[in-house]
C-alpha cells in the first residue's frame, strides 16, 4: 500500500457527500470541478470521472469541502477532465475548479479563494541517473514529459524547451523510464505518486524550483458575496484546526 492510501478522508463536519444545504445567497447552487491529479485530487474509486464529492479525495479536495461546508453554501463536486473543468469555471456563474495555479496570467480570469496549498516544480530523471542540474537552463536541449494544459509543461513551452505533451500525466513516469523522453517535470509531492501507480521506482529528483500556490478559481460573475463567504470558511478551517490537520495527515 503506498503512503497515501494508508489514510482515510478527513471529514470537516461527519458530512463527506460533496454538497450542503444552504442555497448560494438565494442564487443556483456552486458547481466545483477538479481533476485526477493524485495527491491533491483523485478518484477515490478509480474512476477517470466522479459525479459527486462521495467519490473524490486528495489535499486539495478535503480543503474545499471542509471550506464549502464553513461556508453554508450549497454546492456539488465533479471530477472531470481538466480542460473541461477549466472551462466550464471560465465560462459559468456560479462555477469553479480547483486545485488552480495562481499565475499572473490568469488572475483577472478568475476569482480566487486561498491559497489552499502549494505545491514544487520538480524535475525528475531516470534511475540511476548521473545527470546534475544547477540551473532549468542546463536542461535546454533535452526532451521533457509533460501535459496539456498543465501550468508546468506551457511554462517551458513559452520559454522555448522541448515537451512531449501527453493528456494527463498518468503516464510519464513509464515514458520516463523507458527513455522516451530524457526528463519529466511534475509537482513534489503528485511526481512520486504517479510514479508509485505505474510501479516505476527509483525516479531522481534532480532539480526543484518555483513555489507556487493552489486555490479555488471561481467563475467571474460568481457573487462577491460568495467568494468572500469561502474565503472566510478557509480563515474558519485554519482557526479550528482542520487545515493543520488536513496538511499533517498528507505529510506536510
Amino acid at each position: 500500500m503506498s503512503f497515501w492510501g494508508k489514510y482515510s478522508a478527513v471529514s470537516a463536519s461527519g458530512n463527506n457527500s460533496g454538497r450542503s444545504r444552504q442555497p448560494a445567497l438565494g442564487s443556483d447552487k456552486l458547481y466545483i470541478y477538479t481533476e485526477n491529479f493524485p495527491p491533491y485530487n483523485m478518484s477515490s474509486t478509480g474512476r477517470a470521472f466522479e459525479h459527486n464529492g462521495d467519490g473524490i479525495d486528495g489535499l486539495c479536495t478535503e480543503m474545499v469541502k471542509a471550506v464549502l461546508q464553513a461556508s453554508g453554501l450549497d454546492y456539488v463536486i465533479k471530477l472531470r477532465n481538466w480542460d473541461y473543468g477549466y472551462n466550464r469555471a471560465l465560462n459559468k456563474k456560479n462555477h469553479g475548479i480547483f486545485c488552480t495555479t495562481y499565475t499572473e496570467s490568469r488572475a483577472p480570469q478568475f476569482k480566487w479563494v486561498g491559497p489552499l496549498a502549494n505545491n514544487l516544480w520538480t524535475i525528475f530523471a531516470p534511475a540511476g541517473t548521473n545527470l546534475q542540474i544547477d540551473d532549468l537552463e542546463d536542461t535546454r536541449g533535452l526532451l521533457y514529459a509533460g501535459y496539456r494544459g498543465d501550468v508546468m509543461t506551457e511554462y517551458l513551452l513559452e520559454r522555448g524547451y522541448k515537451v512531449s505533451e501527453m493528456e494527463s500525466d498518468d503516464l510519464n513516469p513509464k515514458r520516463l523510464e523507458l527513455g522516451q523522453v530524457d526528463l519529466w517535470i511534475a509537482d513534489q509531492l503528485a511526481g512520486p505518486y504517479f510514479a508509485s501507480q505505474q510501479d516505476v521506482e527509483g525516479l531522481v529528483p534532480v532539480y526543484s524550483f518555483n513555489k507556487t500556490e493552489l486555490y479555488l478559481a471561481m467563475n467571474m460573475e460568481t457573487p462577491d458575496e460568495v467568494i468572500q463567504k469561502l474565503n472566510q470558511g478557509l480563515e474558519t478551517i485554519k482557526n479550528n484546526g482542520i487545515y493543520e490537520a488536513i496538511e499533517t495527515k498528507y505529510g506536510l
